[in-house]
Formats: structure tokens, sequence, C-alpha cells
């Protein structure tokens, strides 16, 4: 059974179906109790009803002179009260018999023991022209003190109790068998308006591809199937997404690689011709060479760290102290400063400890991105480094006194090889990488960078990190 529909539809009906026949089999059980109940209840009535009418003949002198026993014997008397389906007879206690009725025949109900009970039931099998099993009432006859004196036997055919169970077993069966046809038919039909959704999401998935992911479900159905469907649409728009970042991200990488690659083949191939003849010619081109060689090993690093920073559970990390990490990168980034006028510092609290879970080297990489792109950008002025806590967050900004960002172009600063220029002109050094390594760092330590214009000039890039609580501190 392949199939999830025919294993839906069988599970069910076979579910069902014994249900039904357990049931069927507990109804069966409760009919034949009840008629079994019933059927005692009359031998009760029919023994008591029977003495009664006998003792008050014997105190009145209805039957004429006799004791109780002779009265109880007399074979009318026994006939009057046996019914076409009961017997009657009249043992003594020993066990002999006194007397029967006639419906008996010349079958007699064995004798009965009291052995301290004073009545009993029991199953008797009848055998001869009309064999059957008759239950049969056992009861003591006391006189007036209290004395055993006979034993009444009153039983009863328990063909109708087999006749009625016979039908009602027969209707059951009946019933039983139709409501598995209906079941079984029911179960594949409920089983296919379940299955047909997912067989055409199933479809409508099949027929979504690379080239296709613009299409989407949009089903208005408010059920689980709804919210599967809800929940596909939303991963398609989350890799149409990604999809469209992928393929921007190569066209930016074939743009970028093409000018360096184009610059190392021309002078490569002005050394073949005529590096020999002009040693100027030979220092130029590979002082080209060696720079745009030099610019496709920082984009290829880039893209690695890249690759890294998005990589996720892979990167180990461990318990950091964030102003140290703030302390050692300004400290290696003084001399770039120094070299363009600069001044670089770093500010946070004496003795401050922000504790944030990290990798060191991507931590590090991602302060010295935003320094390298506040120094870049920065012509005079300077450049502040601080770290706080705020609402549970490390904060790390960055300030600069450069020329600023404009407001559209600040969502797009964290773009791979963006460089708020349509043109992507290269008069900027740098690989158009270092602020989209600092987003997905962030994004893997779980935190979130941001970029604003300073209304003093200059902008501010701030990046927050989820801070473990003092009580951390304390406990290291």
């Amino acid at each position: 059974m392949n199939s999830l529909r025919t294993r839906i539809a069988v599970f069910y009906a076979v579910l069902i179906v014994v249900v039904i026949a357990l049931g069927a089999v507990a109804i069966d059980f409760a009919l034949r109790s009840v008629l079994i109940d019933q059927t005692k209840l009359n031998l009760a009535q029919t023994a008591e009803d029977f003495k009664n009418n006998a003792v008050e003949a014997t105190t009145f002198g209805f039957s004429g002179q006799g004791p109780l026993t002779t009265v109880l014997s007399k074979r009318d008397t026994l006939d009057h009260w046996a019914a076409g389906h009961q017997y009657i007879q009249i043992d003594t206690v020993p066990g002999q018999v006194l007397g029967k009725s006639s419906n008996l025949g010349g079958f007699t109900i064995p004798p009965w023991a009291p052995n301290g009970k004073d009545s009993a039931y029991e199953d008797v099998h009848v055998g001869g022209e009309r064999p059957a099993t008759i239950l049969v009432l056992h009861r003591v006859l006391f006189d007036a003190e209290q004395r055993p004196i006979a034993i009444i036997h009153v039983g009863e055919r328990l063909d109708i109790v087999n006749q009625l169970l016979s039908r009602a077993r027969t209707i059951l069966l009946g019933i039983t068998i139709a409501a598995m046809i209906v079941i079984v038919v029911a179960s594949y039909f409920i089983a296919k308006s379940a299955i047909d959704p997912i067989e055409r999401l199933t479809g409508a998935v099949a027929e979504i591809g690379s080239e296709r992911l613009d299409r989407r479900l949009r089903w208005k159905r408010h059920d689980e199937l709804g919210r599967l469907a809800s929940a596909f649409d939303a991963m398609l728009d989350r890799l149409q997404s990604a999809f469209a970042r992928e393929r921007q991200f190569i066209s930016d990488a074939s743009h970028e690689l093409r000018t360096p690659l184009t610059v190392i083949n021309a002078n490569a191939q002005m050394l073949q011709r005529w590096g020999d003849r002009d040693p100027e010619l030979t220092r130029t081109s590979l002082e080209a060479i060696a720079e745009e060689s030099g610019r496709l090993a920082g984009m290829v690093s880039g893209m690695l760290t890249l690759a890294k920073a998005e990589a996720g559970d892979a990167i180990p990390k461990e318990p950091l102290v964030l102003e140290r990490l703030v302390d050692d990168v300004v400290a290696h980034a003084q001399e770039r400063a120094a070299a363009k006028g600069l001044t670089l510092a770093a500010h946070h609290p004496k003795g401050a400890s922000t504790i944030v879970i990290g990798d060191a080297g991507l931590l590090r990489q991602l302060i010295g991105n935003l320094i390298d792109n506040a120094l870049k950008f920065t012509e005079a002025g300077r450049v502040d480094v601080s770290v706080r806590r705020e609402d549970g967050q490390a904060v790390v900004e960055v300030t600069d006194s450069g020329p600023g960002i404009d407001g559209a172009a600040a969502d797009r600063l964290f773009d791979r090889f963006f460089r708020g220029d349509p043109s992507h002109a290269r008069t900027v050094e740098g690989t158009g990488l270092g602020l989209a390594i600092v987003r997905s760092i962030a994004r893997v330590h779980g935190g979130t960078v941001a970029a604003q214009a300073r209304q003093e000039g200059g902008s501010t890039f701030s990046v927050s990190l989820p801070a473990e609580p003092d009580s951390f501190t304390e406990g290291s």
C-alpha cells in the first residue's frame, strides 16, 4: 500500500470495523445476560407463587386433608403451575422424587444437595426427541418451624432465549456488514478529501523550480493545509530573495573582478612584448600587477570571511570581554589613523567588562572593518569608538567626522560591493565587502547593525550584540 490515501482509508475502516465488532459482541453478551436474568426472575416468581399457594391451600383446607408434601406432590397441582416451557418437580430433602409435571415425561431433574444453601440455579441438559438445555431453580421448602421438608425444582427451556439471541445476532450481523460497507466507502472518500489538497500542493510544488520562484500557492484555507501553504509561500519568498541576492552577488563580483583581471592581463601582455626593451615599462607593469593581485586577494579573503560568517553553527564561540577587543583593534589601527592625520580613540568606563559570546577573530574583524571604513572616508578630524550596555545589549559605536551618509543609501550600505556610488567608482580603496562582512558577523552572533548621519556632520555605525548579565562576570 504505497498510497497514503489507501493506508488512511484501510486504517480507519479497520479501526471502526473492530469497534463495531466489539460493540456487537458486547450487545450480544448484554442481551443474553438480560434474557437469562429475566428467566431467573420468572423461575423465582413461579417457585414463590407455587409454594405460597400450596401453603395457603393446606392451611385453610382448600385441598382436603394431608400434609404440605402431599399437596405439593399432586400431579394436577404441578401441571397447573407448569407452563409450556416451564417444568416443576418436587423431591424430598434426600433427593427422592415426590412428583413432577407431566411435560417432563420420562425425564427427571437430577437431585440437588443444598449444602447449607436454600436455593441455586443450574443448567440441565434434556435429551430425547426434543433435546434442549433448561435453566433450573433449586429451592428448599421449610415448614412452620423452619425445618426443610422438600426441594422444589422449577425449570424453563432456554429455547426462546436462544431463538431471541439467534435473531438478534442475525440482525447485528446484517447491521455490522452494512456498516462495514458504508465505512469502507466513507473511509475512502474521507481519505480522498483529506489527501487531494496534499496532492494538489505536491503538484504545485513540483511545478516550481529555480526559474519559477515567483509562483505562489496563495490558498485561502483556514485549516492546517492552509497554514502549510502559507508557510510554503513564505519559504518561497525567502528563497526568491536569497536567489536574487546571490545573482546580484555574482553580477557584482564579476563586475569587481573584471577590472583587476583586465589590468593584470594587459600588463602581462605588455611585459611579454616589450618588457625586455623598456625597464621603466617593466617596473610600472609589475607594480600594477602586484596592486591588482593584492586587490584580488583581498576580495577573495573577504568572500571567504563572508562564507565563514554565514556558516553560523560551525563557528566556535566563547565568552569575550568586548572592551578588550575594542582596545586591541584600536591600538592596531593607530598607525593608519596617524598616517592620515586623524585622531582615533576608544571610549568606555574604566574597568568596564561587557561579556559577549562569540568568535574572537570574527568580532575583531567586525570592529576593524568599521574602523577601516571610518578612516577611509574621513579626511580630517577624528574617529571615536565606544562601548556601552543598553537593554541587555552590548552596543559598539564608531563615529567619524567624514562627509556623512545619504539617508536613502543607509539601508544598502551593508550590501555586498555597495559603495554609495551607483557607478561603483574605484576612487576609494577597498573591495566593497567590508560592511557586508560586518553585517554577516553580527547576524551570526545574534546581533544587528545600523548606520545613520550625524547632525553635526559625519556618520555613526553601530552594532548591537546580546550581552551576558552582570552575574555571568561575577560568577566567572
